[in-house]
C-alpha cells in the first residue's frame, strides 16, 4: 500500500500514465485513421523535452527539440495516407493522450515508480456496467492484452524511465509505428512506398540520435560527479 504523500502521487501517476492516457488513446484510434492517431502520439517527445526544462529543471536541449520534430515528421510520412480525414474529437483526444502521458512520464522520472492506480475500474463500471460473460477465446484475449501488452510492457516501461534520461525514454515511443510497419511488411506482405521508407529512416535516425545524446549526457554527468 502507498504511504504518506505516495497516496496522492500514486493516484496522479496512475491517472496520467494509464487512467487518462488509455481511454483517450482508444478514442483517438476509433475516430481517426491509424496514421493520424500515431502521428499525434509522436508529439510526446516534444512535450517531454519542454517538461524536462520546466519540471525537471534540465537545461533546454536544441538537440532534443530538433530530433523530436524529425521523429514527428517521420511518423507522419510513414503512416499518414491520402484518406486521412481529421475528426475534431479524435484530434483533441490524441493530443490530450500524448500530453497526459508526457506529464506522467516526466513526473514518474521526478517522483519514482508509482505503487499503482485503479482509476479506470470505477469509471468502467459506471459507464459500461458489469463485464459480460467471458468464454475461452475471450479469456485468451484478455490474457494477451493483460500480460504482454499490459503487465510486462509497463514493468519494462517504468524500469526504462527509472534508468534512462526522460527525453531518451520519450523518443523511444517512436518505435511503435516503426514496429507496426515492420510487422506489416513481414506478416502481411505490405510494402513501403518511397515516402514511407523516408519516414521510416527519419524515425530510426531520431531514435538513434536521441539515444546517443543520452549516453553523452550520462557520461558527462558521471564525469562531473567524479570530479
Amino acid at each position: 500500500m502507498p504511504h504518506g504523500r505516495w497516496w496522492l502521487k500514486a493516484a496522479v501517476l496512475g491517472v496520467l500514465n494509464i487512467g487518462v492516457f488509455l481511454p483517450l488513446l482508444f478514442v483517438a484510434a476509433e475516430r481517426l485513421p491509424g496514421g493520424v492517431a500515431a502521428t499525434l502520439g509522436a508529439v510526446q517527445p516534444l512535450a517531454v523535452a519542454v517538461l524536462a526544462v520546466t519540471v525537471l529543471h534540465q537545461p533546454p536541449s536544441t538537440w532534443s527539440f530538433a530530433w523530436g520534430i524529425v521523429g514527428v515528421a517521420g511518423v507522419g510520412l510513414l503512416v499518414i495516407g491520402p484518406d486521412a480525414d481529421v475528426d475534431v474529437v479524435g484530434l483533441l483526444a490524441g493530443l490530450g493522450g500524448a500530453g497526459a502521458m508526457a506529464v506522467g512520464v516526466t513526473l514518474t522520472k521526478r517522483w519514482g515508480r508509482p505503487e499503482g492506480g485503479l482509476f479506470l475500474l470505477p469509471v468502467t463500471l459506471l459507464v459500461e456496467g458489469a463485464p459480460p460473460a467471458v468464454d475461452a477465446s475471450s479469456a485468451l484475449g484478455y490474457l494477451w492484452l493483460g500480460l504482454p501488452g499490459g503487465l510486462l510492457a509497463y514493468v519494462l516501461w517504468f524500469r526504462g524511465i527509472a534508468t534512462l534520461p526522460v527525453t531518451s525514454v520519450a523518443v523511444l515511443t517512436l518505435l511503435s509505428p516503426v514496429v507496426a510497419a515492420l510487422l506489416g511488411a513481414v506478416l502481411l506482405d505490405e510494402s513501403l512506398t518511397p515516402i514511407q521508407s523516408a519516414g521510416f529512416v527519419c524515425c530510426l535516425a531520431a531514435i538513434v540520435a536521441g539515444h546517443d545524446r543520452s549516453k553523452t549526457f550520462i557520461a558527462s554527468t558521471s564525469a562531473g560527479s567524479a570530479r
